[in-house]
C-alpha cells in the first residue's frame, strides 16, 4: 500500500488541524482513500462549534470540500526518534 501526504492547499488555511506541521503521510489504497482517512481521524476543529456542538459538522472541517486539501503520493516517512519523551 503506498504513503500520501495530505497538506492544505492553502498553508494558511485556519481548518488545518495540526499547525506547524506542513503535511501528514499516511498509508492508504489510493489518494481517495487517505482523503477519507485524513478526514475521518480530523472531522473538524474544534468538534462542531458552541452553535453547533456536533461533531464532523463544524466550521473547521474539510469535507465537502475536496479542493481544500492537496494529497500525493510520497515516500514512507523516516521514523523519528528525537522527539522528546
Amino acid at each position: 500500500m503506498p504513503w500520501y501526504a495530505v497538506r492544505p492547499r492553502d498553508d494558511a488555511d485556519p481548518r488545518w488541524p495540526l499547525p506547524g506541521t506542513a503535511e501528514i503521510v499516511l498509508k492508504a489504497e489510493d489518494p481517495e482513500a487517505a482523503r477519507a482517512k485524513f478526514e475521518s481521524a480530523y472531522p473538524s476543529q474544534p468538534f462542531g462549534s458552541p452553535g453547533v456542538p456536533v461533531p464532523d459538522t463544524g466550521a473547521g472541517s474539510f469535507r465537502g470540500d475536496p479542493d481544500a486539501l492537496v494529497v500525493a503520493e510520497t515516500g514512507e516517512p523516516s521514523a523519528s526518534r528525537d522527539r522528546p519523551a
